[in-house]
């Protein structure tokens, strides 16, 4: 799942990131109004986390500007104005949420999940043959075992597993999971499907984790037919 943290101040914003992140989220930010409004156009949001008071224009107008998209992701406001005016402002012009600042953060992640679960198009629930993945709860299970992974791992399974049969290129992975571009100098999308295989697939019979020579990895059940060029042949291991 993916975030938009709109927040001027870049202290609160690195620390809004850092944190959900570390739950599992990929998280965009954006600065000013205008900045906001270009990663809206330019990706798919599961949520947005705005804050009011931004430098070139109202954080409502970026609300209004978001509630007028034919489809349009929940919305958080996080803001110091904490009046009952300005709340009751902020809801009835479409924001779904109100947080006052300051804030503990895992209020903040209690409501930022309690909005997905609510307001999630996406399924809650994802399944590749016998493994499951839950996207609210965030938790993996493969047959009747219960999988821990880490936040990372966690985040690439999710993404591969809404690409089911789709090859994902390690750019796309890491781009994705990471927000950050890849420079293809580093292994780090190999170290963790290594990881994720040995927690997925190495006691089980069935194999789900492909890698698909010259593009990358997906996942599928050996008798789905993946989405690919015929001389595009999935091999198990990296």
């Amino acid at each position: 799942m993916r975030i938009l943290v709109v927040e001027d101040e870049k202290r609160i914003a690195d620390f809004l990131c850092r944190g959900l992140q570390g739950a599992g989220y990929a998280v965009d930010a954006a600065l000013t109004g205008a900045g906001a409004m270009e990663h809206i156009h330019s990706a798919d949001y599961d949520l947005v986390i705005l804050d009011l008071m931004l430098p070139d224009m109202d954080g409502l107008q970026v609300l209004e500007k978001i509630r007028n998209r034919k489809v349009g992701p929940p919305v958080l406001i996080l803001s110091a104005r904490g009046g009952l005016d300005d709340r009751v402002k902020g809801l009835e012009q479409g924001a779904d949420d109100y947080l006052v600042k300051p804030f503990a953060f895992v209020e903040l992640l209690a409501r930022v999940r309690a909005l997905l679960r609510r307001g999630q198009p996406t399924p809650e629930r994802l399944q590749v043959a016998d493994l499951t993945l839950d996207c609210i709860r965030r938790k993996v299970i493969r047959g009747q075992e219960t999988i821990d992974l880490a936040p990372k791992e966690f985040g690439i399974l999710e993404y591969m597993m809404r690409n089911r049969g789709r090859p994902l290129s390690r750019t796309m992975i890491v781009e994705h999971v990471w927000d950050m571009d890849y420079d293809g100098l580093t292994n780090i999308v190999d170290v963790y499907i290594r990881h994720l295989r040995s927690k997925i697939d190495d006691r089980f019979q069935q194999k789900l984790i492909q890698t698909v020579r010259g593009i990358g990895y997906m996942i599928e059940a050996p008798d789905r037919p993946a989405e690919r060029p015929a001389d595009q042949i999935p091999e198990r291991q990296v």
